[in-house]
């Protein structure tokens, strides 16, 4: 236990030192903020891409809802948690040198107190869902469990399906990529998946155990203790808020193309 917790409080980290290295070299030109930005989405790509490999592994592996096991279910909630305190680290690191780019204020020439309280008022919520599935899902999951629902936590897994493109979207934007078809074709790929692993997710789990049990999908909820709806519940709010995010997003982007090629029409007929 302790041997996988260990590797990965190395391997994230250890990544992400690597990929500063990597990118400080390879681009002279960036800023700190963009070469830790970069590094941090590498990290979470590589991270997610593990996660959903796991998930895939003990969902396919799981004939029976509650009472089959897969190895991989502790194994890597073990090795993948010490990423959720490192990519807290990292995101602040992110935050701070961006501010200090922007020169937004003079307090970011150095670490303090109010780069940390701007860090955590801007990104609270990530932040928060970090620390729940450290506190609360990691103990959940290796300790009160009594070995049932890997299935679940599998499915749990998936839901970083979505991480990998959403990451390389934000990279997209820093190479200046933006107003790319890749681009353009990634946002589609992050919207559909980011609904259907993050969201379509939660019925499908329902429907799953109500057809383990006979049960219709409608009473599913009604058949599960109250603690597990709440945990639920608590995990796909979140996901609903970052996926209309995601959407607002999607819809700035079409509208500012669409003007920019009523624009270039406009140009184009005072030309001729």
């Amino acid at each position: 236990m302790l041997t996988t917790l260990a590797c990965g409080a190395v391997v994230f980290p250890g990544l992400f030192y690597s990929f500063r290295k990597v990118l400080r070299y390879t681009f002279p030109n960036w800023t700190d903020a963009d070469v830790v930005s970069v590094s941090e989405r590498l990290v979470s790509a590589i991270h997610a891409s593990l996660a959903t490999a796991a998930g895939v592994r003990v969902v396919t592996s799981c004939r029976d809802v509650m009472t089959d096991s897969h190895w991989l279910t502790n194994g890597f909630t073990l090795f993948g948690a010490p990423y959720m305190a490192y990519d807290i680290f990292a995101m602040y690191l992110s935050h701070y040198h961006t501010q200090r780019v922007r020169g937004q204020s003079s307090s970011y020439n150095s670490h303090s107190a109010h780069t940390v309280k701007a860090f955590l008022r801007k990104d609270w919520m990530l932040v928060l869902h970090h620390l729940v599935l450290i506190l609360v899902f990691m103990p959940i999951t290796l300790f009160f469990r009594r070995g049932l629902g890997d299935f679940f936590i599998g499915c749990l897994f998936t839901t970083e399906f979505s991480t990998p493109f959403v990451s390389i979207g934000k990279i997209l934007i820093q190479l200046g990529l933006d107003d790319t078809r890749l681009h353009r074709i990634n946002g589609i790929i992050v919207l559909l998946s980011f609904f259907t692993c993050r969201i379509l997710i939660f019925p499908f789990m329902y429907l799953m155990y109500g057809r383990q049990f006979g049960i219709p999908l409608h009473r599913v909820p009604f058949n599960l203790p109250l603690h597990c709806n709440v945990g639920n519940l608590a995990i796909l709010s979140p996901q609903m808020y970052w996926f209309v995010l995601l959407l607002k997003k999607a819809l700035r982007l079409y509208l500012r193309q669409k003007r920019g090629r009523g624009e270039g029409r406009r140009d184009g007929l005072k030309m001729d």
